[in-house]
C-alpha cells in the first residue's frame, strides 16, 4: 500500500490554527467571521491524524493575526489548539491557547431564565472552572456549560 501525504500549500504572512479539536474548524470559522462571502484566503483542514489528538483540524488564514479575544474564543472550543504566526514564510510566534479565568461578553448562559439573558444591562460573565475540558459556571445564576459552548458564543 502506498502511503499518500496530504499537502496544503505554506502561507506567505498570516496564522495557521492547528491541533483544533476534530471536527471544530467550521466553529473556528464563525469565531473568526469567516463565511463563504469572506475574501479571506483560508484553508481548512479536518479530521486528520494526530499524534496528540488522535485526530485534528487545522485552520490556516492567509494575511490576518488574531486578535487576543479572537484566541480566547477559540480556546473555548479548541483548549489543546496552538497559534502559529506566520511572517515571510516562517513561523515567528508559537503559543498555545490559554483561557483566562473570566470570560466576559464572550458566551452567554443556556439558562433562559438567567438574569444576564433578559432586557436587564448586564453583561455575561462566565468563571472558567477547568480549562481542558472547558467547563464555564454563569457568575449570576451558577448554570454550568460544558457541551456546545459554541452554541452560546454571542
Amino acid at each position: 500500500m502506498t502511503e499518500v501525504e496530504l499537502k496544503v500549500r505554506p502561507i506567505k504572512n498570516g496564522t495557521v490554527i492547528d491541533h483544533i479539536a476534530a471536527g471544530q474548524a467550521l466553529n473556528v470559522l464563525k469565531i473568526l467571521g469567516i463565511f463563504g462571502t469572506s475574501d479571506a484566503t483560508v484553508s481548512v483542514v479536518m479530521n486528520v491524524a494526530s499524534g496528540k489528538l488522535g485526530k485534528k483540524d487545522i485552520v490556516k488564514v492567509e494575511d490576518r493575526e488574531l486578535k487576543e479575544e479572537e484566541v480566547n474564543r477559540i480556546a473555548l472550543i479548541a483548549p489543546a489548539a496552538t497559534i502559529n504566526i506566520i511572517r515571510n514564510f516562517n513561523v515567528v510566534e508559537k503559543r498555545n491557547v490559554d483561557l483566562p479565568n473570566e470570560i466576559v461578553k464572550v458566551v452567554r448562559c443556556q439558562n433562559p431564565s438567567c438574569i444576564s439573558n433578559t432586557s436587564e444591562p448586564i453583561s455575561s460573565r462566565m468563571t472558567v472552572k477547568t480549562k481542558n475540558p472547558v467547563l464555564l459556571r454563569c457568575v449570576y445564576c451558577e448554570q454550568l456549560l460544558t457541551e456546545r459552548i459554541a452554541d452560546y458564543l454571542i
